[in-house]
């Protein structure tokens, strides 16, 4: 049964996409069936895995409002075990579209329960927004992973987010958890970022994920050829942070169902 995973901050340029890419990639080079949902009417995340928005004709926006079903719109990549449903031109108005439908918040979470069985992860790429794509996107996880950029407007915009967390917990999904922070662009010469580093950490312990993106021109390459920087350049700095990432990451999952086992 999948672990559905949000990847979400309304902060644009922090390296959310690039994660949801990543993160994916590697959990997938680990043997973890994997779904990528491109939810960003930007499509970048389609387009880092060889998708471009512009040559996507079906996505997810015609599963959202009815007119396919998941199977006709998921997509292969370069890489085994990793599959994505890419955006499409007309997400852009999705959300304007989906106010006058009924039960709108829950639209992504239907479809997902359909194939949830057949992956380890469903990773989602969110909109940089606190609007009904992301509010869907919520609703359907388990948990919400926050990317935070190492610097100096780094927590601006936290709180909103985090106060959305709690508001869809309340209204629409009782069990969303918080999956963590992952702290990303990072120069561990900048005292800035090891300040921002500093801060999280102290504000919210264990959350905060011990692996450290860093900034690396590899990363930023990737995209561009529609690789994930595993399958781009396995050696990189950046390769190996996200396989580090997922790692960690697989460790924390095995220590919460232990502990949830244990419990029952």
């Amino acid at each position: 049964m999948a672990h559905i995973l949000a990847i979400s901050n309304q902060k644009g340029g922090v390296g959310k996409t690039t994660t949801a890419i990543n993160l994916s990639a590697a959990l997938a080079a680990q043997q973890q069936r994997t779904l990528v949902i491109d939810l960003d009417p930007q499509g970048n995340a389609s387009s880092g895995l060889g998708y471009p928005r512009t040559d996507v004709t079906m996505g997810i926006y015609d599963v959202l409002m009815g007119f396919r079903d998941l199977d006709s719109v998921r997509m292969p990549t370069g890489l085994d075990n990793l599959e994505v449903v890419p955006a499409n031109r007309e997400l852009v108005g999705a959300e304007i579209e989906l106010v006058e439908e009924d039960e709108r918040e829950f639209r992504l979470k239907k479809v997902l329960d359909t194939v949830r069985d057949q992956y380890d992860f469903i990773v989602i790429d969110c909109p940089p927004s606190l609007g009904l794509l992301t509010v869907n996107a919520f609703t359907a996880a388990d948990a919400v992973l926050i990317p935070l950029q190492a610097e100096y407007y780094a927590m601006e915009g936290l709180g909103e987010l985090l106060r959305t967390v709690q508001a869809v917990r309340k209204g629409l999904n009782p069990t969303l958890a918080r999956e963590g922070i992952v702290i990303t662009m990072a120069d561990g010469r900048n005292n800035l970022c090891r300040e921002v580093e500093s801060q999280a950490r102290e504000l919210f312990g264990a959350e905060v994920f011990d692996t450290v993106i860093p900034r690396n021109v590899r990363l930023g390459e990737a995209p561009s050829f529609g690789k994930a920087i595993v399958e781009y350049d396995p050696k990189s700095t950046g390769a190996k942070s996200y396989l580090a990432l997922a790692e960690e990451l697989l460790n924390r999952r095995s220590t919460k169902n232990a502990a949830l086992r244990e419990v029952s």
